[in-house]
């Protein structure tokens, strides 16, 4: 407890709440057609592909606006962006209210969620701004844990969708959006860590070959995160025929799992190493999707899911201690560089188990591909990381005393 209260001592906590808040409510609103799938896909009679198409929308739409809105943050300032970009989510709950009544219309409205989900490196950015190297681990963790906002979502929209109509729930989630927009006016503060750069400088990332590493790394940790979160209702609900809602409940066991270890994530790295980490993280990821793809009961599966989220939600934490201390002044540009391609990622899973479903009548042949693409970025990893270590952080992913920008 005295440890803790060293840390928010070092930085400022009302930041570091409002952001996660932010990135909360942000992640709810963002898998909104995941956790509604099963009746969406119902009232349009979907088939696999089509309904793995469909989540993978406001995945991808989501990664797509992550770069542009970070780049943004540096100009205007990340609390500023992070209200304008709140703003833009009501709108877009507003037209989903009055206007989705379509297949092509929950495409659209897909596209309009990606707004919220764009809210990643920001969030994390303006959370950990505050804090010196030798806690950014902790603070991205704390502000990275809204990614609970996948718990939201899967437990309240399939009982408000089953009651009132899944249409309407666009219009409750405008209402609850005004809550976090007003916490971080009042009680957020611009950190002090942003310096002036130009685009050219700010763009930089987008071609250095630590940041390529980082992305793919993050296909993986976050892109499995999001990816499954969106499909697990569908997946229970046609694996195993349980009730629309009751597919929801077993999705929220399992995501809620990967936001909490998130934290433990970044904590863990900051006294273990993000490295060091992050090859029990892959090594846990590959065991846990070959396991799934063998179609367990449902009570196998589940238990196998909430572990797998952990290890996903560590990932993700460990994933994003090592972040700022490579871009310790440009953090939320390269974090939503990262957290662009990491969420495209995200994209994969929905399609493959779709298809895999379509062709093959199982979900397996989607797993067998994700636990093969996690050991061939394991080992990009593991080849990487050899630089790191003599370059901008200590050994195992350690932060060391001075980090100096490497270039």
């Amino acid at each position: 407890m005295a440890g803790f209260k060293t840390f928010l001592k070092a930085g400022h906590p009302p930041t570091l709440f409002a952001s996660f808040l932010y990135f909360d409510f942000c992640f709810a609103i963002w898998v909104l057609n995941g956790a509604m799938a099963p009746f969406i896909s119902e009232a349009f009679h979907l088939s696999p592909a089509q309904k793995g198409f469909m989540i993978s929308v406001p995945i991808m739409s989501g990664a797509i606006m992550r770069f542009p809105l970070g780049v943004l943050s540096q100009y205007i300032g990340r609390k500023n962006a992070a209200l304008v970009e709140m703003g833009m989510i009501l709108l877009a709950m507003i037209y989903g209210y009055f206007f989705v009544s379509t297949y092509s219309n929950v495409l659209a409205m897909g596209v309009l969620l990606g707004i919220a989900g764009a809210s990643f490196g920001v969030a994390l950015s303006l959370g950990s701004g505050w804090f010196p190297p030798k806690y950014k681990g902790l603070a991205m963790g704390i502000a990275g844990a809204g990614n609970s906002g996948t718990v939201l979502a899967v437990l309240l929209a399939p009982p408000l969708a089953m009651k009132y109509g899944w249409q309407n729930v666009y219009g409750f989630a405008a209402i609850t959006m005004l809550f976090p927009f007003l916490v971080m006016l009042i009680f957020a503060k611009e950190p002090p860590d942003r310096e002036d750069h130009t685009l050219k400088d700010l763009l930089k990332c987008l071609v250095e070959k630590d940041g390529w590493v980082f992305n793919v790394v993050y296909i993986i940790t976050f892109g499995g995160f999001i990816g499954l979160a969106n499909f697990l209702p569908t997946f229970f609900y046609d694996q195993f025929g349980v009730t629309k809602v009751q597919a929801g409940q077993l999705t929220m066991l399992a995501t809620i799992m990967g936001s909490a270890v998130r934290v433990v994530g970044g904590y863990v790295s900051d006294k273990w190493g993000g490295i060091n980490s992050l090859t029990l993280v892959f090594v846990l990821i590959i065991i846990f999707m070959l396991l799934q793809s063998l179609s367990l009961p449902i009570v196998a599966t589940t238990i196998l899911f909430m572990l797998a989220f952990a290890a996903l939600g560590m990932g993700n934490g460990s994933l994003f201690q090592l972040v700022p201390l490579r871009w310790p002044t440009t953090t939320a540009v390269a974090g939503s560089m990262i957290g662009e391609i990491g969420a495209l990622g995200g994209g994969f899973i929905p399609n493959a188990m779709g298809l895999s479903k379509q062709y093959t009548g199982t979900f397996a042949w989607g797993f067998v591909a994700f636990a093969g693409f996690a050991v061939i970025v394991f080992g990009i990893m593991w080849v990487a990381q050899r630089r790191w270590t003599r370059t901008w952080v200590g050994k195992g992913g350690k932060a060391i005393s001075e980090v100096a920008h490497y270039s």
